[in-house]
């Protein structure tokens, strides 16, 4: 077993397979026989396959260019501009990622993409003082560190004399991201000045980047004075990579001014591009008084206020984040320093990407879930700082042993000298952090002698060991099915375990995640930490992630997947432990976010601004938890301004007790009573639409009296019952006068009938919350409804528009078949919908005995885009509601231990 060999034959086949174009499986597994039967190239017959397989997955992987919205009257430049403009720069990028097996398609999008961006920049020739903001929306280890390192090519070609890239907050990322620019742009090891040319200057290195900055230490005055240097003088560019702190921006802000400015002018004359990494962290001005600003805010806007001629460019994953926001007044919003006011792109990931979507939404990724049920007693979600771990939950043993089995079949794969990783993120504390780290040591080392003494026994004689036999049992319950006998694994278990390390990754830790000194053998490590491991920073390799965390932040969720990214090869072998209700989060999270994606994409065909997509974005019903936070530490109560056109929601969280239940059943009579009484003898019994019981053209009071009359639980927040009363009489004034009304059924004879609504009810299962002994919550998604509710009452022709107005510009094998989301459906829509959902609701153990007397009554409303501006309405966020559902570490800090 070679992974040189392996290694090797890939290197040499693809290049040449390449440039064919859109090769064939049979001419890839033609090309691979060829170089077989030379002795440097000798591998298996199975590894031969894995390796056709591997490039013909890579040659399939498709990119689509993302959404832009820019400000009216601005004209690009580079398409005209790249004539006079030499690709230095640029040429040397695009070879080092062909040379690291960047698909055809992706290469070719990712060269369109950062031609648009670079366009939406300025000229950096033009004379005059200007100044650009923009913003790139990627998606969380998607490569938006490979885009700005495109982007950064292209603008130092355009003439761009200074380019700082200001990257997350720990060292730990900076230092990553300075590599990374090293390689793709600069050309050699900033921090080894003797150590040979690195990364593109294998292609070229006549006109190497200078860097004040290197790969361990951040810009440093002294050491800047020393170099002195006049901007102007030089003939090559500057880059900066530096930590987004308040002391390293001052610091660099002064020298600039010390050594660019001078007597004659205040200002730096020379053209400069800032990149703001993780812009929605830390830069944000998210001060409660208007009179004053955060300090690396206030720093970032002094060294954009010292160049008369600049480009900001702020790169999130986050969209929901507070740079769109002002959370007082729509005005000042507008005026805010750092708001993307010129142009918002938005960047598509690859088809192979390991996401959001891909985890969440498509049916088949629950297989890469698994649930933590048994931390209570060990690891509880909430934890003092003191807290003492005596032991791992089972579910942290069984995600140890999964990885150490899934790194086996790495190596049996041939691919046991690359990175493969580990996450473990289970507190905020880097003293719980230590503690988690020492047992994970432990478990593992007894795993391992385990492994060393019985591994090479016959399998009979070794599983008699309780390690091997648990090894064995998790093999069998995760990886039996990949094409491996147990036998194959054993064999081959002690080179995989063996090399294994675990280090804590936090600011106070000695340990480090050292890929590049591994280059050779591949680092093999699980990674225990808290917010060092949740930004920015990327696990090669990653492969088994365990996550207990309790935030419901969007961004500090998403920021927290680094599981999210590639998987080339190992995909199937990936695994990922969480809480069943954080699984929800991330759901309806994942959900959120493409909606959003997909109102940019409207935006653009529409010719609408940044600042109308900045009000979108404010008016968005989750940006409750987004902006709530920054004030909560301090108010009682904060007024969220809402607006819900476009948007669906419904009630979630259910009181338990006799009295509200059956208050609300008596509400939902009443109103069909109604409903069939303004409908008279003809309509009064409904159509029915499959499963459903449906009324059309019903009177919005009707509908808007039912809500105020339906009692409430706040869990289920975006539904208090005011605001959306006064939403619906709002958009009644504009003409959605007029409403659809739906009884939700099943159409399973065997399913729980309801007495009141001639329907049978849909199952659900429901948590009981151990604080709150009157709450219920419907499963763990924060949903009721199934996919396709959104699409009762519209006829076949609106059904299909909307499946053409969603595939637009996607790629579909056969969109007949594919699903497509309930938002696709309300766009269509002429008329809100009111949907009632009688639910049969089964405890979470399985008992399928309802947990309550009768069905319970939940609704839900699809309000369809309102025409020219749509209204918004008041919600109120209290505190207590905040410490209740939201916890204290809404911040998500990472607290040092004693």
């Amino acid at each position: 077993m070679s992974d040189t060999a392996y290694d090797l034959l890939r290197t040499v086949v693809r290049p040449l397979i390449a440039k064919t174009g859109a090769p064939t499986p049979e001419a890839i597994r033609a090309a691979i026989g060829q170089f077989r039967v030379l002795d440097s190239f000798t591998v298996s017959d199975d590894q031969a396959e894995q390796l056709a397989r591997e490039i013909e997955s890579q040659f399939d992987i498709h990119m689509t260019i993302g959404g832009v919205v820019q400000d009216e009257g601005f004209t690009e430049w580079y398409p005209a501009a790249k004539a006079r403009i030499e690709p230095y720069y640029w040429d040397r990028y695009r070879m080092l990622m062909e040379e690291r097996n960047f698909a055809p398609q992706v290469l070719a999008t990712m060269d369109g993409v950062t031609d648009r961006i670079a366009g939406l920049l300025e000229d950096p020739g033009k004379p005059g003082e200007w100044d650009r903001r923009g913003m790139v929306v990627g998606h969380v280890q998607s490569g938006k560190t490979a885009n700005y390192t495109g982007l950064i090519c292209k603008a130092a070609d355009a003439g761009y004399k200074l380019i700082v890239v200001i990257a997350g907050i720990h060292n730990n990322l900076r230092n990553q991201t300075q590599q990374r620019i090293d390689e793709g742009f600069v050309g050699r090891d900033s921090g080894k000045p003797k150590k040979p040319h690195i990364g593109v200057s294998k292609f070229s290195s006549t006109r190497t980047p200078i860097t004040l900055t290197n790969a361990t230490s951040d810009f440093n005055s002294r050491i800047a004075d020393a170099a002195g240097m006049d901007i102007g003088s030089l003939n090559v560019p500057l880059v900066l990579v530096i930590k987004k702190n308040m002391h390293t921006l001052r610091n660099l802000t002064e020298w600039l001014r010390a050594h660019n400015t001078g007597w004659t002018k205040s200002l730096v004359d020379y053209p400069m591009l800032l990149i703001d990494d993780e812009a929605d962290n830390a830069s944000i001005n998210t001060s409660a008084n208007p009179d004053e600003a955060t300090k690396i805010n206030q720093k970032i806007r002094e060294l954009l206020n010292l160049f008369n001629r600049k480009c900001y460019v702020g790169y999130t994953a986050t969209p929901f984040a507070n740079i769109f926001i002002d959370p007082d007044t729509n005005d000042e919003m507008l005026k805010a320093d750092l708001f993307p006011r010129n142009f918002i792109v938005t960047l598509d990931a690859p088809s192979n990407y390991f996401g959001a979507s891909r985890i969440f939404q498509d049916e088949t990724g629950g297989e890469f879930i698994r649930s933590i049920t048994d931390n209570a007693d060990h690891l509880p979600m909430s934890h003092k700082q003191p807290h003492v771990v005596t032991g791992l939950p089972a579910s942290l043993e069984e995600a140890v042993r999964t990885f150490v089995i899934a790194r086996t079949l790495r190596v049996l794969r041939g691919q046991g000298a690359r990175h493969t990783s580990m996450l473990v993120n289970a507190s905020r504390f880097t003293a719980v952090q230590k503690q988690l780290r020492n047992l994970i040591h432990d478990y593992l080392n007894r795993l391992v002698r385990a492994v060393r003494h019985e591994a090479s026994r016959p399998a009979v004689e070794a599983l008699a060991n309780e390690h091997m036999r648990a090894l064995h049992d998790t093999w069998l319950k995760e990886h039996h099915h990949l094409g491996h006998s147990w036998e194959d694994v054993q064999e081959a278990l002690l080179e995989g375990a063996a090399p294994i390390g675990v280090v804590e990754v936090n600011s106070g830790s000695a340990g480090t995640l050292a890929y590049d000194a591994h280059e050779e053998t591949g680092l093999q490590v699980i990674a225990v930490g808290g917010f060092s491991l949740s930004r920015g920073l990327t696990l090669e390799g990653l492969t088994v992630s365990y996550f207990l965390r309790n935030s419901m932040m969007y961004d500090t969720l998403l920021q927290m997947g680094r599981w999210f990214g590639y998987r080339p090869g190992y995909e199937d072998l990936c695994r990922i432990w969480m809480p069943p209700e954080t699984r929800g989060w991330y759901e309806h999270i994942s959900e959120s976010i493409e909606e959003l994606r997909d109102e940019l994409r409207r935006m653009e065909r529409l010719k609408l601004t940044p600042e109308q997509f900045g009000l979108r974005v404010r008016a968005h019903p989750d940006t409750l938890i987004v902006t709530a936070r920054n004030k909560m530490r301090t108010a009682q109560s904060v007024p969220m301004v809402i607006g819900l056109s476009n948007r669906f929601v419904e009630t979630y969280a259910l009181w338990s007790d006799t009295v509200r239940t059956e208050a609300n059943r008596r509400a939902a009579v009443e109103f069909v009573d109604a409903v069939r009484a303004e409908k008279g003898h003809d309509g009064s019994s409904g159509q029915w639409s499959g499963r459903h019981r449906v009324w059309q053209d019903v009177d919005h009071a009707l509908v808007e009296q039912f809500i105020r009359s339906f009692r409430n639980n706040d869990r289920s927040l975006a539904t208090q019952s005011e605001p959306v009363a006064a939403f619906i009489r709002e958009v009644a004034k504009q003409g959605q006068d007029r409403w659809d009304v739906a009884i939700v059924g099943v159409s399973d004879d065997g399913s729980y009938p309801d007495p009141d609504f001639s329907v049978r009810c849909q199952r659900r299962t429901g948590v009981a919350e151990k604080e709150h002994k009157d709450l219920i919550l419907v499963g763990t998604k924060s949903r009721v409804s199934s996919r396709g509710v959104e699409a009762i009452g519209l006829s076949e022709d609106e059904r299909t528009l909307a499946r053409d107005e969603f595939f637009a510009g996607r790629k579909a094998s056969d969109p007949a078949t594919q699903n497509v989301p309930d938002r696709a459906y309300r766009r269509v829509r002429k008329r809100p919908l009111l949907v009632i959902q009688p639910i049969h609701l089964t405890a979470d153990d399985g008992d399928a005995a309802s947990m309550t007397d009768k069905p319970l009554i939940t609704w839900g409303i699809s309000f369809p885009p309102a025409d020219g501006n749509p209204p918004t309405v008041e919600y109120a966020v209290a505190r207590l509601w905040w410490q209740q559902y939201m916890g204290e570490d809404a911040l998500d800090e990472e607290v040092d231990g004693e």
